[in-house]
């Protein structure tokens, strides 16, 4: 039987890569004067700690979740964190088709993580 801290620790490192990621792919559209080389630069830099937080959080998760629960539910946080995001460093409203459009999604997610 895994210890808890397995069970959790791959989804607390996919949250902290998840914030990465969501900083390095639309960090840029909050100041777009920069050039479009610099963004791609720092969006790279930014990119490399998300992999580095990725590639073990899926390493440690394999031994307790399978691919596909590891793979949906990385997305479902993709979803939280890019609209955390998009309302508080952004500053964008969440329409309600935006939020009923993820509502479907994590139906699916909830199929995939606890569906017997």
């Amino acid at each position: 039987m895994p210890s808890v801290w397995i069970k959790i620790a791959p989804w607390g490192l996919l949250i902290a890569s998840n914030v990465f990621m969501t900083f390095a792919w639309y960090g840029h559209l909050k100041n777009r004067s920069t050039t479009m080389l610099l963004a791609i630069f720092t969006s790279w830099l930014i990119a490399l700690p998300e992999y580095m937080l990725a590639v073990p959080a899926n390493r440690l998760g394999h031994g307790v979740y399978s691919t596909a629960q590891l793979k949906t539910g990385q997305e479902a946080i993709t979803l939280i964190v890019f609209t955390l995001f998009s309302v508080f460093y952004l500053g964008e409203a969440i329409s309600w088709k935006t939020l009923v459009g993820f509502g479907v999604i994590f139906v699916g997610v909830a199929i995939v993580m606890f569906a017997k």
